[in-house]
């Protein structure tokens, strides 16, 4: 075997990789559907996070939900208590699958997020800023 056929072999199972682990079911999230999320945020023993970016939030958001962006996660992480359950979502659940594997290696435990993101939601949306 050439080495270009071993770089090219070794890059295909790079990308591969990289759009597995973007896919890839987390470790203890559990997928809960919109009736699920209301009945949970309903109760109040859970905190709904958008981890979409403040201009997609301000765009239509889950009532009750606060915008903190995947981008900026890791800086505001002290703003979300360690002991609640955690409910994230996005636009369709890639980017609330990140940050639960963000959460979980701080030690959060009771994390769940909104099978397909807010696009399959269809109930209520709250506008603007909070």
């Amino acid at each position: 075997m050439d080495f270009s056929t071993f770089l090219n072999i070794f890059l295909v199972t790079l990308v591969g990789w990289f759009f597995y682990k973007r896919i890839a079911p987390v470790k203890g999230l559990k997928n809960l559907t919109q009736e699920q999320v209301c009945e949970k945020v309903r109760n109040g023993n859970s905190i709904l996070v958008d981890v979409r970016e403040s201009h997609e939030f301000k765009n239509g958001y889950i009532p009750k939900a606060i915008n903190i962006p995947l981008s900026k996660l890791k800086e505001r992480l002290n703003e979300v208590p360690i002991d609640k359950e955690l409910i994230l979502y996005c636009q369709s659940g890639m980017r609330s699958k990140q940050a639960a594997r963000i959460f979980q290696s701080k030690k959060y435990t009771d994390i769940s997020h909104l099978t397909g993101g807010i696009s399959s939601w269809s109930g209520k949306k709250m506008y603007g800023n909070r």
